[in-house]
Formats: C-alpha cells, structure tokens, sequence
C-alpha cells in the first residue's frame, strides 16, 4: 500500500505561479478574469484524471503539495519563470512528474528541461493527452540526471473552433469579477517586435470561432459580465460586426481588447455600443509614429487616436488605453506628454509599462545584439522595471518617469479631470460618480482586494456595479437604435468610412498554453 506520500495515482494539479507584485498596479487585478490557459488543459485531459487547480496570485497561501498529485503542469511566463521553476523541483522532489508549458519554455526550452520532465513548446492543448499518457507509460519520464522531454505543441493548423470550451469548474467560486473570459478568436493579425505573441515557436495562424459556438459558451456561462479576452476581437472586422448583431439580443455587458484601427469604422463602432460593450482596452503604445514603425505595428498612426477616442466616447464605450515607455524614439518629457494625452483626451483608464523585451521576441533579439540588455534575472522582466539600456534617457530616467506618471494620472485632480460626460446633466452626473467609485475600489483600496479575493467575495462584491453597468447599456442601445448617436457623428471627427469590413486581414499568430 502506497504511504501518504506517494503520488496519487490519476491527481492532476495545474498551477498558477505567484509572481511579485508591481507596487504601481491594483492589486485587484489578479481577480479580474481567470487565464483560460489552464482551464483549457483541464477541458483537453482524459476522464480518468481528477483536475486541481490553484493560483498562487489569489491570496490563498502557497501551492499545496498533499495529496501529492501524479503529475503537476505549471504555466510559465517571463515574469514568474524562477518561481515555477521552484515549484517544479519541489513536486519532482515528492515524487510527481512535472510538466512546464507557456510562453517563457516556448522560447527558452533549453532552460527550462532542467527543471521538468516534459516541457511542451507552443499551444499544448492539442498533445496534452499524449503528454499524459507518455508520462503514465514511462515513455516521456527521462533518466535520472537527464533533462526533460521537449514537446512541439503547435501544429501548423490546430483547429481552435473544434477546441473544447475552457472547464472554469476548476476556478475557485466567486474569486474573479467575473469567471466569463471569453475568446472568439485566437492570435493576432500583427507581429510587432516587442509583443510575447512574436515569441519564437508560435507557429499557428490567426482563427475564428463560429458565432453560434461562443454565443453559446455564454449562455452557457450565465454570466451578464463578458470579457472577451481576444488579442483583438476586431481582427476581422466582418466577424466582428457579425458576433456584435448576434449578442445584441443577450442583454449582457462586456468589455474586449481592440486596436486603434477601430476608429476606422464607425458602423462597427455603433454595433458594438448596440451590443452591450462597456468599455474596451486598446494598446496605443506611444504618441511617436516612429516608435510605431520601427516596431512594426500596422495600425493608425498616433495623429488619429483623438478620432478614435472621440467616436467610442460618443457611443458611450469607455477606453482604457495602453502605453509603453523607452522605445527609442522616447526621451525625457515622454511622461507629462503622454499623461497630458490621456487627460485631455478623457480617458477612464490607462495603464503604463516600460518597454520589456522577453526573451524569444524580435526586440529582445535587436537589443541582445547591441548590447543593450542589462540583466536577465526574469522577476524584473514585468514591464516595472528598466532591464535594458534605453537611447534617449538614463534607466534613471525611465524608471522615474514610470512612478511618476502612474501617481500623477490617478491623483485626484487627474481621476475627477478624466470623468465621462453624459448624454444629460443628470447622466453626466451618474457616469462621473461610477468612475470615481471604480477609479477609488480598483486603484486606491488595495486593502479591500485582499481581504475580498482570498474569501471568494470578488463576484459578489462586484455584482451591483455590473448591474448599474447594464442599465447604462440598456440606455445606449436605445439611443444608438433610435439615432441620438450613431455612425453619422463620425464625418465631424474627421473618419473614413473604412475598408476592413469588405476584406479579411490575414493572421499568423497564436497564444500559447
């Protein structure tokens, strides 16, 4: 009779690694919406295994380690490589087989075969019951002494429409604001140098799911909180402006990851504010056009982001824009000239970084080769701290000027200056008091996010204000239906009617498991 230490036979643990908090985000934003890379190796895992779950960014303690399971998968970014790869020789050393996938392996895999038994490169979901089924058979278990087992992951066209929906009854109930993370595409259509999706061994193209299949993932979900969690949900802006009519009916709220390239389109723009969108984050990166080109991102140039702003603003979809310091093209007065940007601009949100090239991408790569790359100690790889040589500005500079935007956009001067307008006094009134209420909960009461995510409250919490939230969505969709806003405001703002909805764009990229 195997002791209480012996590995369990058919116990399958996927972990979360915690990695170091950035003192300059919420600490509420681990509890925003589950990853789904985990979830959907469970989804993808023979009946015979009973799956475990558990993320070390949730405030619950450290990964358990009893029962021990008879295998053990840990996703591995950049930012917590060293720390998975502490749990890896912990659980090898119980015992357990232990299998490492995610971006960081994909490009690192030599590093990371020291620390597992296997180490899937690319998407995983597709080979993970063979990764099972050669760890059970001894076949994928390598020699003591010896370094793990290199898995290809992605195939040439993996078939994410046939894909298993994500098992979230894995999660922990009532951790996440919402456990409905959605995608309805995978990959990207752009390839810019400094994105992780660049990372070297992605191999998949960009690919849609049926309509009818994610619509029904949500009704299935029950949730009236969506967050599609699509690199770009408006890729291909035909699919876009097809998936936008058909959850028009669902009378949910949601929120998606686009680029600038939307304010292109104002029909699809009105279509998504008739859908029930809340609020979309869009990476503009940086107001210089050369920094735009050099990485080679195919998107408008940084002149056109007021019309883009403008036209969501008036379709009462709020912005969360995304900006990234110490390109070469940024010198020292990037800072003020960007924070000026987003309050003039009246953006609810924002979020800063500074620039981080991960290992594998084009920009690590240039950076490598010109000598520039400081240190590769990866738990300063998380996009707070300066690990290469900037060329216009010292790591001094930078690394200041970061703090310094951050504590200068969510002053109070800045978060009551950025507060929405509404169509009526009375509205204008209702969505300034609901950002503030927001703005202070997510970036001021850190204190609240950790008492609330370790006992399960996040949902609950949330609840009224995705209630208000949809009552607001009720409202627009009535007046975008009977014409108060709509896609003839946009010739004001100086837009196009766009081309994107008479062709599809093609994609090349893929997320990783």
């Amino acid at each position: 009779m195997p002791n209480r230490r012996s590995p369990r036979r058919g116990d399958l643990l996927l972990i979360n690694p915690r990695y170091r908090r950035n003192p300059c985000s919420s600490a509420g934003r681990h509890a925003l919406t589950p990853s789904l890379a985990l979830p959907s190796l469970a989804a993808a895992t023979p009946g015979e295994y009973r799956v475990r779950f558990f993320d070390e960014n949730l405030g619950r303690g450290e990964a358990p380690t009893m029962p021990v399971p008879e295998v053990v998968g840990i996703t591995v970014h950049t930012t917590f490589a060293r720390r998975a790869y502490e749990l890896a020789r912990v659980y090898r050393a119980l015992g357990a087989r232990v299998v490492l996938g995610g971006l960081h392996v994909t490009a690192l895999s030599w590093e990371a075969r020291r620390h597992a038994d296997v180490v899937v490169v690319g998407d995983g979901v597709n080979v993970w019951p063979e990764v099972l089924a050669g760890l059970r058979s001894g076949r994928l278990v390598p020699p003591r002494g010896q370094r793990g087992h290199v898995i290809h992951g992605s195939l040439p066209e993996p078939d994410y429409g046939q894909a298993p929906w994500p098992r979230r009854d894995i999660l922990p109930a009532g951790a996440f604001l919402t456990p409905a993370a959605v995608m309805a595409t995978r990959g990207c259509t752009h390839r810019c140098g400094y994105c992780y999706l660049s990372t070297r061994g992605l191999r998949a193209r960009f690919q849609k799911r049926a309509v009818s299949d994610v619509l029904a993932e949500i009704e299935a979900l029950g949730e009236r909180f969506v967050v599609f969690t699509d690199n770009n949900l408006i890729a291909d802006p035909r699919y876009a402006l097809a998936l936008c009519r058909a959850l028009e009916t669902r009378n949910i709220i949601w929120t998606a990851a686009v680029t600038a390239d939307v304010g292109r389109d104002p029909r699809l723009v009105a279509a998504m504010a008739a859908a029930g969108c809340q609020g979309v984050f869009i990476g503009l990166e940086t107001l210089v056009d050369r920094n735009l080109q050099d990485s080679r991102k195919r998107t408008v140039m940084p002149s056109r982001y007021e019309q883009t702003i403008a036209l969501l603003h008036d379709h009462g979809i709020q912005v969360n824009g995304s900006f990234v310091f110490g390109f070469d093209g940024d010198g020292p007065d990037v800072f003020d000239r960007t924070v000026d940007f987003i309050i003039r601009q009246r953006l609810e949100c924002a979020t800063f970084h500074i620039l981080t090239p991960y290992p594998g991408t084009p920009l690590y790569d240039r950076l490598e080769a010109e000598g520039r790359i400081l240190t590769r100690d990866w738990d300063l790889y998380d996009t707070a701290h300066v690990v290469f040589r900037p060329a216009g500005m010292t790591v001094a500079q930078l690394l200041d000027g970061y703090g310094r935007a951050y504590e200068r956009l969510y002053g109070w001067r800045s978060v009551l200056a950025r507060r929405p307008r509404g169509a009526s006094l009375l509205g204008s009134a209702a969505r300034a008091a609901a950002h503030v209420a927001m703005t202070t909960l997510y970036k001021k009461q850190d204190w609240t996010w950790r008492a609330l995510v370790p006992l399960g409250l996040t949902h609950a919490v949330w609840a009224p204000f995705v209630a208000l939230q949809r009552a607001a969505a009720r409202l627009r969709r009535a007046r975008v239906r009977y014409g108060t806003v709509g896609t003839r405001m946009a010739p004001a703002r100086g837009l196009e009617r766009a081309a994107p909805l008479d062709h599809e764009q093609p994609g090349h990229q893929t997320l990783a498991a």
